[in-house]
């Protein structure tokens, strides 16, 4: 276990709602050196979002495509989002290049390590898992812009009522039984299998109040879900 090592899935929602959002980015970025400062360490996966679907959309009107070239234009989408991370923290705090592969150990000399997607099949929140696995981090942290684990889709059902802890058998039991590209869900259901096999305890939190990020990063109380 590396308690100095935190994991963030960061959702394209937050990067680039419509457009890039870099009041956001510079806010998140000014609260992880913060905390690079006190010694910790980060790796940042970053999701496709908005980006990945208006890809995605765009492409399917021009030919109709497989699921996999749908998975693998999004993936492209998560690159992108993942170097404008990368370079909104600067060379000398995230390096030169992001991550993309995570078959073998990568190489983790800066504070912060950046990541995209890797292959067809599962999101980028699969992807944070690996990492967590690959550096021995016990604590992901799901930033996205929904508030809660909801017992169903609180924009479709009124009734949804928010899920404040819950174990990992509760939560898989809440997600469709398969993946499908741009499938939106608080923490994919390929990645919770994983976390729960890892014991890894995964945090859920909206990006747009960044002092429950920091909470939540900090493990402090915040106002979000705790999967564990």
């Amino acid at each position: 276990m590396n308690s100095n090592i935190t994991v963030i899935s960061l959702g394209g929602s937050m990067i680039a709602p419509e457009l890039p959002d870099p009041k956001f980015v510079k806010g998140f970025v000014e609260l992880l050196k913060a905390r690079v400062k006190k010694g910790r360490r980060f790796i940042v996966v970053t999701g496709g979002g908005k980006t990945c679907r208006n890809y995605q959309n765009a492409l399917a009107e021009v030919r109709k495509v497989t699921d996999a070239e749908n998975d693998w234009m999004g993936i492209y989408t998560t690159h992108f989002n993942a170097q404008f991370i990368r370079m909104a923290f600067g060379e000398k705090l995230a390096g030169k290049t992001v991550a993309t592969a995570y078959g073998k150990k990568l190489p983790f000399n800066t504070p912060v390590l950046v990541g995209g997607g890797e292959v067809p099949g599962h999101s980028t929140d699969y992807d944070a898992v690996l990492l967590a696995r690959m550096f021995g981090a016990k604590h992901v942290v799901n930033v996205s812009n929904i508030d809660y684990v909801y017992t169903a889709d609180p924009r479709k059902d009124k009734n949804a009522k928010p899920l404040p802890e819950l174990t990992w058998k509760a939560y898989l039991a809440l997600l469709p039984k398969k993946w499908t590209p741009g499938l939106s869900s608080p923490f994919d259901m390929t990645a919770s299998k994983l976390a729960q096999k890892l014991g890894l305890t995964v945090s859920i939190v909206n990006g747009g109040k960044l002092a429950e990020v920091a909470n939540a990063i900090d493990h402090k109380k915040f106002k979000g879900s705790v999967i564990s």
